[in-house]
């Protein structure tokens, strides 16, 4: 399953930046998420990997981020991996205007296994859980725009 997504944030990208690539805000605009822990390498930067837990229902989701690409601000791509599934997202921000950042996500997921009839049966939730959390971000940075 492969899909593109576009957001226009109402920031500049240098703060979008800022905002985005900082993990002690992440919950901020993440559901769910209940830990960050850095694995390899140095967090944020090209192959390093951590351990993302996210409160899902009544149970806990672990996936497994691996840094791909930074090329910041301009590009941002990762590898996420959990149980069945592995996520390959490629982020492109663009300057518009000096005022505003254009997040255009990427993604391409693989399901293995169960996942693989999830996908097929709830394959549109996968796109509405990626516009809702680039959504999340958007009112997030935007109320951190001062």
């Amino acid at each position: 399953m492969e899909y593109t997504q576009e957001i226009v944030v109402n920031v500049p990208r240098e703060r979008f930046i800022e905002l985005f690539d900082n993990p002690d805000l992440m919950p901020q605009w993440q559901e769910g998420l209940l830990s960050f822990e850095p694995l390899t390498g140095v967090p944020g930067q090209e192959g390093a990997t951590s351990k993302l837990t996210y409160k899902r229902g009544k149970g806990t989701l672990e996936m497994v981020e691996t840094i791909v690409r930074r090329q910041l601000p301009d590009h941002f791509d990762g590898t996420y991996d959990a149980k069945g599934v592995h996520n390959i997202s490629n982020n492109q921000f663009i300057d518009v205007d000096g005022t505003a950042t254009r997040w255009v996500a990427h993604n391409i997921f693989e399901l293995k296994g169960f996942m693989k009839v999830i996908g097929l049966l709830f394959g549109s939730s996968f796109t509405k859980e990626t516009r809702k959390s680039m959504q999340a971000f958007k009112a997030f940075a935007e109320s951190q725009a001062g």
